[in-house]
Order: C-alpha cells, then structure tokens, then sequence
C-alpha cells in the first residue's frame, strides 16, 4: 500500500507563491546509497575551471563574476566564482574572507542599480563542486517578489531589454574595477539612424532575430543535478587547487567608491 502523499504546505497560500490552482506533493523518492558525482568531481570536466576570462564581466587575481548568456526576467542575475577549484568548505581562511569582502562589494554593486530593491544571495552547489554564489536582483515595488520564491519568479517573468541588461553588467562591472581587477562588460552601441529610417530599420531587426527562450536561475547548468551524470562523464582530471597561501586580494579601504560613469 503507497504512503498518502501529505497535503500540500502553507507556503502555496503565501502572496509569493508563483502557482495557484490544484497543486499535489509528489512521492519522495527512496534515498540512493552513493551520490553521483557533479561536475568538477571525481573524473568530471569543470565548467568554470575551463570557461576563459572572456566569459565573465569582471575577473580579478582571484574572483571572477559572470552572467546569464542573456536577459532573464530579473533585472540582475550574477554568479560569483573563486578561480581556484574549491567548494565553499574547502576555502582557506585568506579566500574566505575575500568572499565575505566580494559578496559585500556585489551586492552594493548589484543594489546602486536604478530599480533593485534588495539582492538576495544563494548558494545551492547540488550541480557543480566549483564555488559559485548566486546574485538575485529583486525589482522596486515589486512586493510578491519577495522572498524564498524569486529564483522561480525569475523564469516567469518576461525578459528585461537586452540593451538595459548590457547597461547594467557594465554598471556592476565598473563600480567592481573601483577595487581593482578588469572590467569586461560593455554598455550598448548607441545605433544612430536618421528619423525617417527607424520604422524600417525595426521592421528588419524583428524579421531578422529569431526569438530564443529565456535561460534562468532554476535551468543553469550548474544547479541542475544529474542522477545518472557518472555513466557519461568525460575523463577529465580536475585542475589542481591553487595555493592557499595567497595574499587577500586587495588592501583595506571604504567599500563606497566614487560615482562611476557608464563608458559611453
């Protein structure tokens, strides 16, 4: 005889909640004996170890800050990741406290956004051993945001603009450099046309760009776990860690830098 699946939680009653309507518990599955690894484990390729500075908004000695691949429904979404191969437990005291400088530092930069009311910060690492904490931008005003659910929220709501998604990487990314590192992210192109043009030049650009659906929070790659991930994984050794002995990354100074500019 199967166990009655229990009634679903208060929380579905929450203003939150993103779903209304007949909801149902699913079955708990039976606990498995052994884990799969996930990436950047036993014979797993590392994602981060491998992606180049490129592919982040700003990169420093020791820390790198990267995005989604384009526009989702929250106006900033960051992750922030150690260069070295190291899980959060595994951080040597000097990178620890780095991190505590670097959530601090993000989520001023993320929250002097026009529109950001707070930045929530999460760590899951249920799809990666790679350290990466997640930045997530609640919208101004936006009450039913608030709280656990915002992660949820950000695959339901319709894309930001890709210019103003452009312009607020560039916006983090500069006030980040204010302490040292590189700044990667660049603000659009202003596109200047002659009046008479823009109708036209709109008609083409939408003929043109294929619609592509929108990668959140929820569908990164390295928060989805793999139960079957070790039957087809890559024999790849991890990177080696880094030393433990590096110096912090940057010396003592106030945490509120100038007013920076976004590069035109």
């Amino acid at each position: 005889m199967q166990d009655t699946p229990p009634s679903v939680p208060d929380f579905t009653q929450w203003p939150s909640f993103p779903f209304e309507g007949d909801l149902h518990v699913k079955q708990l599955d039976e606990p498995v004996p052994v884990e799969p690894p996930r990436r950047g484990e036993g014979h797993r390729e590392c994602t981060a170890c491998n992606a180049p500075d490129e592919a982040y908004i700003w990169v420093g000695e020791r820390w790198r800050v990267r995005a989604m691949d384009r526009p989702t429904g929250l106006p900033m979404v960051l992750i922030l990741e150690s260069r070295s191969h190291l899980d959060l437990g595994d951080l040597p005291n000097l990178l620890a406290a780095e991190l505590g400088v670097m959530t601090v530092r993000l989520e001023r930069a993320i929250r002097s956004l026009d529109g950001v009311a707070r930045v929530h910060v999460n760590r899951w690492g249920d799809g990666s051993a790679h350290l990466h904490m997640w930045f997530l931008a609640r919208p101004y005003g936006r009450l039913q945001l608030r709280g656990t659910f915002l992660s949820l929220w950000d695959s339901i709501l319709p894309p930001i603009s890709e210019a103003q998604w452009r312009e607020n990487l560039a916006m983090v990314a500069a006030w980040l450099a204010e302490f040292g590192g590189r700044p990667l992210a660049e603000p659009p192109r202003i596109q200047w046309q002659a009046p008479s043009s823009l109708t036209a030049q709109s008609a083409v650009e939408a003929a043109e760009e294929p619609e592509e659906e929108t990668a959140s929070v929820i569908e990164a790659a390295d928060e989805i776990p793999e139960a079957e991930a070790a039957a087809d994984a890559p024999a790849t050794e991890d990177p080696a860690q880094a030393s433990t002995s590096e110096e912090p990354e940057e010396p003592e100074k106030a945490e509120e830098p100038r007013q920076t500019q976004t590069p035109s």
